[in-house]
């Protein structure tokens, strides 16, 4: 009981020969790996029309960002890149730019505001430790240890 709890003493296994592993037998009809075959569609025509329409009712957007600060507008559908082109310098190419100097000037005030925060409270901190640093009074630690000690512990 002094040295711990009793443990049987290891002896070792004159019959153990490894960790057991299952045999394995060569298949004699194994071909390879599985492919599927490709077979040809005889009623398969190319349809252009597909993924074509006159008219959308509707838009739906699945976003998940991490990132913060991302504006989203001007949607376009289109199947021609050069109208799309045409169109994002009309609009995004006009707003992207002002946009872009409207965020550097708010990451600018942000930054600003912060080291104005830390630059406080770097001014206070030393005010709290010349409160609190009281170098008459001797520290008695037993006798808070003492206090301490009578007090139950749920």
């Amino acid at each position: 009981e002094m040295d711990g709890e009793w443990e049987p003493a290891m002896i070792d296994n004159p019959e153990y020969k490894g960790e057991w592993k299952p045999k394995k037998i060569d298949n004699p009809e194994y071909k390879g790996k599985w492919v599927h075959p490709e077979i040809a569609n005889p009623e398969y025509v190319q349809d252009d029309s597909i993924g074509s329409y006159d008219d959308f009712g509707v838009l739906g957007l699945d976003l998940w960002q991490v990132k913060a600060g991302t504006i989203v507008d001007n949607f376009l559908i289109t199947d021609s890149v050069e109208s799309a082109e045409k169109f994002g310098e009309e609009t995004w190419g006009q707003t992207k730019n002002p946009e872009k100097k409207m965020k550097e000037s708010q990451d600018d005030e942000e930054r600003k505001s912060k080291e104005e925060e830390d630059k406080k409270r770097k001014d206070e901190e030393p005010v709290k430790e010349e409160e609190d640093d009281d170098d008459d009074e001797p520290e008695d630690d037993d006798a808070e240890d003492a206090d301490a000690a009578g007090k139950d512990e749920l």
